[in-house]
């Protein structure tokens, strides 16, 4: 979630034990906890062929221990902090603009200029606005690293920048004009863009490529899983509720082993209003009573909107008609999920199985022939939770990407998405968890069934998929400080996630207060309003932030062992406590990717999102990397990364002034790292991302492009 539209309001009023309360716990078991941690592990893993490599969770002291050595190092010098309008990087290293935002896809599309007017048709045949997560989709084996499909989430806007040449959006109504609210919807939603590496080794999009589209909040979608076809989602768009348009704040997102590209909705409560009585689920995930952000519902008024199918009456859920059929009060019930699109035909669909609640992103765990394949998921927001799929069907190597080839990639989606169970986190202060079960029949801490405590039908799966949040609340899953990114070592199955920051973490011995007017967690439509600190969200006041990480034995555990990887913070504070310096020190960690190298080494990639603190005043937001696997930690220390590891830890990259780092991948042969700056302020000038802006500029969130200027590996 960008700082840009965070909101502070809290939803989950739950009474669940917070994340900072057990690490606060935690803490003084890890002397001893590492130690039988390990073994444990070693024991479970060892029978699936699986190795520590990169977690190495004992307890020996002794952070030069020989099982940590590594022939992978990182093999540039960190970049000190910055605070200009440009891309900071290491010597020997470059940075290129690719795709900002207005770049036309076609001819259908306007070339891009200072004194663009957009209109609805300029925007949907351009590049969206405020790139976000993005992957990549090979065209062939052999083109790789070179040629391929960038998928790219546009998450929201910035109406300053898009309606520059007019000073702003007309606010001469108490409407929003029809055309300025379809050229924002188009501005949201995924660009799909084929790009290559030129000869002369910088990189270009392939512009009228029929790989190129737009898919925004007003594309037709299916629904499926467990919530199509049912009750919950009949529209007056889609009767039978297999339907709904559009997807909107897409945030990070996540790729499959077949080839299809995974965006997730996360703030998309607030583009909806519903100004009668509010449901449970419309209350727990804030569903507003006024205007929706950018009062696209209001655009119904626009004498001359010539309005299609209720494009903006849909965004009010406010009951009009004698059912739902008659009107739109079930729309919001059609967002909230993670949306697979085939990168390579444009057809998309909302896979409901996983879980509805402010997605920021899903990742696939290890892949093991013959096991199920598990996807995990974070919802960002203070004081909420973590998420883990488990499909029904296992694994089949034969089910693997063709690249560029023609076949059913949703079919592949529909046999491993549409089936299999939803799991919630708990985290036990020593250093344990458990993944809750997510079932109608489920058995709550109380002793009943989950479909009771929801007030629902003994199989009515496609409820407790709608109320996804309750339903962890009743079952005692563990409130963190904003689950963010996700990454997973596919060589060790670790998963590391980024706990960005949380300041209605309250201190230890405090009591929990609960959103909605609400009394207890167990309350319906009610969350967490403040969590006091539990062992994995140790700080009150979180403002800096911690990345965890746990290890599971088999995709299908629901059982598993964590520790704090590694803490943010400020080397002129008190809050410190991995022991970060001026090389290092960040705060409020995003973006997240494990970068598998040789073997079964890898880099783990940092981003932040940063602002308001002693971090923020001395840099902008920036890209970290470590070698996990030259980390162990002090069995004594609070975090696996500590004092002895600073050198290991290290400053990659500066971002421009005022904007959020995102959005990361490098190609296969590692000789480009792909990353996005979003909402910059006065950036950029020009194709090279390095070179500082000189006067004013209109700002364009763009995708960067580092390489090593002499075609090495980066980050080596």
């Amino acid at each position: 979630m960008s700082k840009e539209i965070e909101s502070h309001e809290i939803y989950n009023q739950s009474g669940n034990e917070p994340f900072s309360e057990i690490m606060e716990r935690r803490l003084s078991r890890r002397s001893v906890m590492r130690g039988s941690l390990n073994v444990a592990a070693a024991t479970v893993l060892g029978g699936f062929g699986m190795s520590l490599a990169g977690c190495d969770w004992n307890d020996d002291d002794d952070d030069n221990d020989s099982d940590n050595d590594t022939s992978l190092t990182l093999g540039f010098d960190a970049v000190l902090g910055s605070l200009t309008d440009a891309i900071v990087v290491p010597d020997g290293y470059t940075a290129q603009i690719l795709i900002p935002w207005g770049t036309a896809l076609s001819d259908a599309g306007t070339e891009w200029d200072e004194s663009l007017a957009f209109t609805p048709e300029i925007q949907e045949n351009a590049v969206g606005m405020h790139h976000d997560g993005m992957y990549h989709f090979p065209l062939a084996e052999d083109t790789a690293s070179t040629h391929f499909i960038l998928a790219l989430n546009n998450e929201y806007i910035d109406q300053g920048a898009l309606w520059s040449t007019q000073g702003g959006p007309d606010t001469s109504n108490a409407y929003r004009l029809a055309d300025e609210v379809r050229t924002e919807i188009n501005a949201h939603g995924v660009t799909l863009v084929e790009v290559q590496k030129q000869s002369d080794g910088s990189w270009g999009h392939v512009k009228n490529s029929t790989y190129n589209r737009r898919i925004t909040s007003a594309t037709p979608m299916a629904l499926a899983g467990p919530v199509a076809e049912s009750d919950y989602v009949i529209t007056k768009y889609s009767t039978d509720g297999t339907m709904t348009r559009g997807t909107n704040n897409n945030c990070a997102s996540g790729y499959t082993p077949w080839g299809t590209y995974l965006t997730c909705e996360e703030n998309w409560p607030g583009y909806f209003i519903k100004t009668d009585t509010q449901r449970d689920d419309d209350l727990r995930l804030g569903i507003g009573s006024s205007t929706g952000r950018y009062g696209w519902e209001t655009a119904s008024d626009d004498p001359a909107a010539a309005e299609v199918d209720e494009e903006f009456a849909r965004f009010d859920a406010t009951e009009t008609g004698a059912t739902a059929a008659d009107d739109y009060r079930n729309e919001p019930r059609t967002f909230g999920y993670i949306v697979e699109i085939d990168p390579y035909t444009g057809e998309a669909v909302k896979r409901t199985h996983l879980g509805r609640f402010r997605h920021e992103g899903c990742w696939p765990g290890k892949l093991v022939e013959g096991e199920p394949v598990v996807f995990y998921s974070g919802h960002d927001s203070r004081n909420e939770y973590i998420y883990k799929f488990v499909s029904d069907a296992v694994w089949s190597a034969s089910d693997a990407n063709q690249a560029g080839g023609t076949y059913d990639r949703l079919a592949l989606g529909a046999k491993y998405m549409d089936e299999g169970t939803l799991y919630v986190a708990k985290f036990n202060d020593d250093g344990t968890g458990e993944w809750l079960a997510l079932t109608p029949d489920a058995e709550t801490p109380d002793g009943g069934t989950l479909a009771d405590a929801l007030g629902l039908a003994a199989d009515d799966l496609a409820g407790v998929i709608i109320n996804t949040c309750d339903a962890a609340d009743i079952m005692g899953a563990t409130p963190m400080d904003r689950p963010e990114w996700g990454a997973v070592d596919p060589a060790s199955g670790d998963v590391y996630m980024t706990l960005t920051n949380n300041s209605d973490r309250t201190a230890e011995g405090t009591a929990a207060t609960y959103t909605n007017s609400g009394s207890a967690i167990e309350d319906l439509g009610v969350g967490y309003s403040t969590a006091p600190v539990n062992n994995a969200n140790p700080r009150a006041a979180n403002e800096n932030g911690q990345i965890i990480r746990w290890q599971e034995g088999t995709a299908s555990s629901t059982t598993f062992e964590w520790e704090i990887f590694v803490f943010g913070g400020a080397v002129t504070g008190n809050d410190n406590p991995s022991g970060l310096t001026e090389l290092n020190q960040f705060a409020s960690p995003d973006g997240l990717w494990y970068d598998q190298r040789d073997g079964d080494q890898g880099i783990l990639w940092i981003e932040t999102d940063n602002g308001g603190n002693d971090v923020a005043d001395y840099t902008n937001d920036q890209v970290l990397a470590v070698v996990p696997s030259t980390v162990s930690g002090n069995s004594n220390d609070p975090s696996v990364v500590d004092m002895q590891d600073q050198g290991n830890l290290k400053r990659f990259a500066v971002g421009p002034n005022d904007c959020e780092i995102t959005g990361i991948f490098a190609t296969p042969d590692k000789t480009a790292l792909f990353i996005n700056v979003q909402h910059p302020g006065n950036w950029p000038s020009g194709s090279d991302a390095t070179v500082e802006t000189s006067g004013t500029v209109r700002p364009r969130a763009s995708t960067v492009v580092i390489q090593k200027a002499d075609g090495g590996r980066v980050g080596e």
